[in-house]
C-alpha cells in the first residue's frame, strides 16, 4: 500500500474513534490538554487531516477518547 493510503487509513481510524466518543476537535484539544499535551485547533486539524501524525500522538488521542482496545 502507498504511504498516502496508510495516512488516509490513520485519519479515518482516528476520526471514527472521535465520532464514536462524540468528541469534536475542540473537545479533543481540551482532553489532550488535561494530560499535558498542548495543541492548537489548527495544529490538530492539520495533523489529523494529513494523517501524518506520530504513533505517540495517536496513543494520546486513544487514551483521552477512552479507547483501550482496537482491532485493525
Amino acid at each position: 500500500m502507498a504511504e498516502q493510503t496508510w495516512n488516509q487509513r490513520a485519519t479515518n481510524l482516528l476520526k471514527s474513534q472521535m465520532v464514536l466518543a462524540g468528541v469534536s476537535y475542540e473537545g479533543l484539544i481540551e482532553r489532550l490538554a488535561a494530560i499535558g499535551v498542548d495543541e492548537s485547533y489548527k495544529g490538530i486539524a492539520n495533523k489529523i487531516n494529513r494523517g501524518a501524525f506520530s504513533f505517540v500522538f495517536f496513543m494520546q488521542c486513544m487514551k483521552v477518547l477512552g479507547v483501550n482496545e482496537m482491532r485493525l
